[in-house]
């Protein structure tokens, strides 16, 4: 493994940055994974050494994912409700389901898509908050 280049501070462009994030990987360079665990972003991007530690999305990306995620579940609910108009043991055992699974397999995704667009516009933690 080559050792780590500077991060140089040019911001990656916006849709790169966004797409790169969906995937997972550095929104910078697109070479290393985003991620160290489910939700946690690496202090630091072993292939260009951009700061993603620095990057706070908190809220964010859950926020979004409830958005996506009602958006998608809530039209379910109702039209199968007007169609088949289905007993309320059918529909939660449907929908409590497919919302955990929605919100599970959504949020990380959107969270790199966060920090991606958060690189991006150059929205960085000050380096004395960014182990906080």
């Amino acid at each position: 493994m080559t050792s780590p280049t500077r991060w140089q501070p040019d911001r990656p462009p916006l849709w790169a940055a966004l797409k790169r994030g969906l995937r997972g990987s550095c929104p910078v360079c697109g070479q290393s994974r985003l991620f160290r665990g489910y939700l946690t972003v690496r202090p630091v991007c072993p292939h260009c050494a951009a700061p993603l530690g620095r990057v706070r999305a908190d809220d964010v990306p859950p926020y979004f994912t409830i958005l996506v995620v009602g958006h998608i579940v809530v039209p379910g609910m109702l039209v199968l409700e007007r169609a088949a108009a289905p007993p309320l043991w059918l529909q939660t055992a449907i929908w409590v389901p497919l919302t955990l699974l929605l919100t599970l397999v959504l949020l990380r995704p959107i969270k790199g898509a966060i920090v991606g667009a958060m690189l991006s516009f150059g929205m960085l933690a000050p380096v004395e908050d960014a182990g906080a």
